[in-house]
């Protein structure tokens, strides 16, 4: 394991129980957290993207913001949905969140997961075409956002500018250099990874994937990943790809962990349903002492694939009690993994 961070989805509920009572506490702490993580030595600070719902939805102000405050950890995405996105105003404002971080935006990006409302993204100006599903509506503006950041020019300048323009075709401004090869592509299924390898998108695999054969989660995820890997090659990209998994994991190091985390109600995969018809399996959780939590991980085959891990946290607890669980998985469990 090469690099672990922290995935946060920014819930907040005006509830007394919730340490994150409103959209204000989500962004602000978020940004409390990545500082408290780099300082911790972890490597990452994700945050999921979710529409018409009591959590982080415009990515971009807040990975600034990060980057702003912070100097070392890499800050990242996964996932924003890219039906909702125009991919020219996108890469307009990751390319700017990159420059302010000084090129440490790793982006995740995907087809999104089921929505608060029906076909939300039409709410946002986005239809596909006749004979189009979103999700290739989505892959449509993943293919123009990747073309995008290469740099290089594509839109005829006006003869009469209002500010002088270099010589050529003019591109996007700002462009990042670099940011093209730090993008991630959130994969469900087998088909949608060797898509993802086949462009030169890193893999950014979650705590669910589409259930392809019946074998434990942890399983099928070792398998997308291979298969990803060898998608990729067969490619000839000139680069190493990057792949990172989610999971739930808490060490057991104190009671409030034990009070928290300590009923082990969710050490088994489910299977559910993803949309309306396609059958999903969801990776267990895991939460147990420090020694029992290495053996457990070190069983898990999609864990051992990655080179990076990404725990999501339970930001409605708050940021203190969110530092010390990723504190306790660098310390404790990590570097039994291969960390460092």
């Amino acid at each position: 394991m090469k690099k672990i961070g922290f995935l946060s989805f920014g819930h907040w509920t005006p509830s007394p129980q919730s340490q994150t009572r409103s959209a204000s506490d989500a962004l602000l702490q978020s940004i409390d957290l990545a500082v408290a993580a780099e300082e911790l030595g972890a490597d990452g600070a994700y945050f999921r993207v979710h529409h018409f719902a009591r959590q982080l939805g415009s990515p971009f102000p807040l990975l600034a913001a990060v980057g702003a405050r912070t100097k070392r950890i890499e800050i990242g995405t996964a996932v924003i949905d890219m039906r909702y996105e125009n991919p020219l105003y996108m890469a307009e404002d990751a390319g700017a969140a990159d420059l302010i971080g000084g090129g440490r935006l790793q982006l995740g990006i995907s087809r999104g997961s089921p929505e608060q409302v029906i076909d939300g993204w039409r709410h946002f100006g986005y239809a596909p075409p006749e004979g189009m599903t979103d999700a290739e509506m989505a892959r449509g503006h993943t293919e123009v956002l990747l073309e995008v950041l290469r740099g290089e020019g594509f839109a005829r300048p006006n003869p009469q500018p209002m500010f002088p323009n270099p010589p050529g075709l003019l591109r996007v401004e700002p462009h990042s250099p670099g940011l093209r090869d730090r993008i991630w592509w959130g994969a469900s299924s087998n088909a949608t990874a060797t898509w993802a390898a086949k462009l030169g998108m890193n893999l950014q695999s979650s705590t669910l994937k589409t259930d392809e054969n019946g074998r434990p989660f942890h399983i099928q995820q070792a398998e997308q990943i291979r298969i990803f890997r060898e998608a990729w090659k067969a490619a000839g990209h000139a680069r190493e790809p990057r792949v990172s998994v989610s999971r739930s994991i808490f060490a057991l190091v104190d009671d409030r962990d034990r009070a928290y985390f300590g009923r082990g109600n969710d050490n088994e995969d489910t299977i559910g349903q993803l949309g309306d018809s396609t059958r999903a399996i969801f990776g267990r959780s895991y939460a147990a002492e420090p020694d029992i939590l290495v053996e457990q991980l070190r069983k898990d085959e999609a864990i051992a694939e990655a080179d990076t891990l990404l725990l999501t946290v339970p930001n409605q607890l708050g940021v203190a009690y969110n530092a010390h669980v990723i504190e306790a998985i660098l310390s404790h469990v990590a570097p039994a993994l291969g960390w460092r």
